[in-house]
């Protein structure tokens, strides 16, 4: 599990990142990239099988949101995803330099372990396997919950308001949203 490689390989704690560890900091870049690994071997596979038996199983799903998820080919979901990895990167930097304290990261790890849900919420939905639902439950959900451990231990970790929350989902909603209409800008103007 990344947690006990995390503590193992003796980045539970360190210098220069007040205490908590750079596996608790750059931790969430790692256990995301991990998970993010998985959506990129998996998302235009599983797309191209899959979106024609769940447009019929689920016609309330606007169209548009069919076509663009059709549409969306490996390479311009890869490049949304390098365009989170900057994102996931400056929260983890900003959770390093500030011992776990910066609001973004926690934000951000916030947003990271609250994402997972949806994950299993897709997967439960579609009754099987979709993309990230392999890794939320192995990865996601444990580092995050390790991670906020290590947080509250150190005094680090701000109490826990259901606004909290929303921020986590809204950070992961945007970037999302973000990466992915950059890419498909950058892929477009590419040559598709």
């Amino acid at each position: 599990m990344l947690t006990d490689f995390l503590s193992m390989s003796g980045h539970g704690a360190g210098e220069g990142d007040g205490g908590v560890g750079a596996g608790v900091t750059f931790g969430l870049l790692a256990a995301w990239a991990v998970h993010d690994l998985e959506e990129v071997a998996t998302v235009p596979g599983w797309a191209r099988v899959r979106v024609p038996e769940l447009r019929q199983r689920f016609p309330e799903v606007p169209e548009r949101m069919w076509r663009r998820l059709e549409s969306m080919d490996g390479r311009e979901f890869a490049t949304a995803v390098a365009g989170m990895a900057v994102v996931m990167a400056a929260a983890a930097a900003a959770g390093h330099r500030t011992g776990g304290r910066s609001g973004f990261y926690q934000v951000a790890l916030n947003g990271f372990g609250l994402h997972a849900l949806v994950h299993l919420a897709q997967a439960a939905a579609v009754r099987g396997y979709t993309p990230g639902s392999v890794t939320s439950p192995l990865v996601v959900i444990p580092f995050t919950l390790w991670a906020r451990g290590r947080l509250r231990r150190a005094g680090a970790l701000r109490p826990a308001r259901p606004r909290d929350a929303v921020q986590g989902v809204a950070l992961a909603a945007v970037a999302t949203a973000g990466t992915h209409m950059v890419a498909r800008r950058m892929v477009g103007r590419g040559g598709r």
